[in-house]
């Protein structure tokens, strides 16, 4: 990598959403993320590279950092936490994403904001290898990213979400996160929210509440709690041992949480991500949090939270011509294998 002069071109790749008339899909078109590096050999074991570029003493290989943190969370050039520019970035920060007619279909300018979050200075790879002011910082920085792309005014948006290993899409190893924020809400997102919303008008109440309720009543498929914060395997889980993390009480934004809140989450994540790596040699996942959209300030049908989603099987012809996800550990074995 020479750095800062590959990031002004690969910058300045067109990206784009285009939409699947079939399945009112967008897509993200972003061509010159092939050029991103991949420092995963294909053989199993760990390599560390000479000249990774988020290591300490290498800034020059990244664009220009937007923050830094250090132990007590306030920017300094002595950093714990580093925040930069995606150097080859899924959206741009300039442009019109104001759907348009293209014949038959609609695209748009994949206008947004593609950022990463060095964890540490460190060459260490998953969240459960931070120190507790790197995990701390590192919750922090997710925090103030999500707040300020929703005064962008342009965005609906922000996903923060960490890929660790190679077969969970990660291309380099040091501990990294990433925030995309976009000027429309996620599909995912939107089913989710949807689903919240017609839950809470049958019952009267958040659903997320109430399995959180049942979940520290009878621990079919709780693995952990703490004092704000519990961690269960859900009711449907998609891949074995999928893990959610959610506030006991209900909050529809995680960047809400003040930073007491997540140093608590940051050590009771942490922990549950142990238990999961103590199980499991070489455990690759990725985690995302699900936080409300930017306009709207509190929901009281939707419930934020952190899902870990372990990568122990491989998606293959069912799930994706299908949507079925096939499962072979039920969530409350895996709980209970958590729990022990």
């Amino acid at each position: 990598m020479s750095g800062r002069i590959n990031w002004i071109s690969i910058a300045q790749d067109m990206s784009q959403f285009r939409k699947d008339p079939f399945s009112d899909r967008w897509v993200i078109f972003a061509e010159g993320r092939e050029r991103r590096p991949n420092e995963y050999e294909q053989t199993a074991g760990r390599r560390r590279d000479a000249r990774c570029p988020f290591c300490v003493g290498h800034e020059v290989d990244t664009p220009p950092a937007i923050h830094t943190y250090r132990s007590n969370g306030q920017r300094d050039d002595e950093w714990l936490v580093r925040v930069v520019p995606n150097m080859y970035p899924a959206l741009v920060p300039r442009g019109t994403a104001e759907p348009s007619a293209n014949g038959l279909y609609q695209t748009c300018a994949a206008v947004g904001a593609h950022e990463v979050i060095v964890e540490t200075p460190r060459h260490v790879a998953s969240f459960t290898e931070l120190t507790d002011a790197e995990a701390r910082c590192l919750l922090l920085a997710y925090r103030d990213r999500i707040l300020v792309h929703g005064r962008a005014g342009h965005l609906k948006y922000a996903l923060v979400f960490k890929n660790v290993g190679p077969a969970a899409g990660a291309s380099l190893e040091h501990a990294h996160s990433q925030v995309v924020a976009t000027p429309m809400i996620p599909p995912e997102l939107q089913r989710e929210l949807t689903a919240a919303e017609r839950l809470y008008k049958a019952h009267g109440q958040c659903f997320f509440c109430r399995v959180i309720a049942d979940e520290l009543t009878h621990a079919t498929r709780l693995v952990a709690q703490s004092d704000r914060f519990v961690a269960i395997c859900p009711y449907a889980s998609r891949m074995p041992y999928e893990l959610w993390v959610l506030p006991r009480e209900h909050s529809s934004k995680f960047e809400s949480q003040d930073p007491t809140a997540l140093a608590e989450l940051a050590d009771f994540l942490r922990l549950n991500l142990g238990k999961l790596e103590s199980r499991h040699r070489q455990f690759a996942y990725n985690y995302f949090i699900h936080t409300g959209p930017f306009d709207t300030p509190h929901l009281n049908h939707y419930h934020w939270h952190i899902e870990v989603f372990p990568r122990l099987t491989t998606t293959a012809g069912l799930e994706w011509g299908a949507g079925y996800f096939i499962n072979p550990v039920l969530p409350e074995h895996a709980a209970a294998i958590m729990r022990s």
